[in-house]
């Protein structure tokens, strides 16, 4: 049984096929959920580079060099990190296509944290093509969020291959 919706994963494979190009996933807030939904693609070993999940902020210092000065000051969730986040999975997998996702997939309500949100970045060729703030639902659970994210973020990835 597949969770995500194929013909999305599909759609994205062929056009990351046509334009001889792969893809690297940054990923904190769903936990490498859009990897595994990439790599359930038709021909994903054309496609899918890989992933890293960063799930604070010191693996996203060490690994994809988010200033944690930066970081420290949203708790690494901001349009900034999921940029970096992006632009350096691309740099580190070698993939044309990076993707980057930071955010709260549950309310954190001693941090002031009220709703579900994520930041999403897509970087082609060391450019960002894509940034902005997705929302999940308050009402969802942890699993319910990041499966919400995931979904959102693979229609965005659609939407940027299907304007070249």
């Amino acid at each position: 049984m597949n969770i995500f919706d194929i013909k999305t994963i599909n759609e994205i494979s062929r056009l990351l096929q046509a334009g001889k190009q792969t893809v690297a996933v940054a990923e904190s807030c769903t936990a490498g959920l859009i990897a595994n939904a990439l790599s359930q693609a038709d021909d994903a070993t054309l496609i899918l580079q890989g992933g890293i999940t960063a799930y604070n902020l010191g693996q996203k210092a060490k690994h994809l060099n988010v200033n944690p000065v930066v970081a420290e000051n949203c708790n690494s969730v901001s349009k900034e990190v999921a940029e970096k986040m992006a632009l350096e999975i691309a740099s580190a997998f070698n993939a044309e296509i990076g993707v980057g996702i930071t955010g709260y997939a549950l309310p954190v309500p001693d941090a002031g944290i009220k709703s579900c949100y994520a930041f999403i970045a897509v970087a082609e060729n060391s450019k960002i093509i894509l940034s902005g703030k997705i929302m999940g639902d308050t009402a969802k659970d942890l699993f319910g969020n990041q499966r919400i994210f995931t979904d959102k973020t693979l229609n965005e990835l659609l939407k940027v291959l299907k304007k070249k």
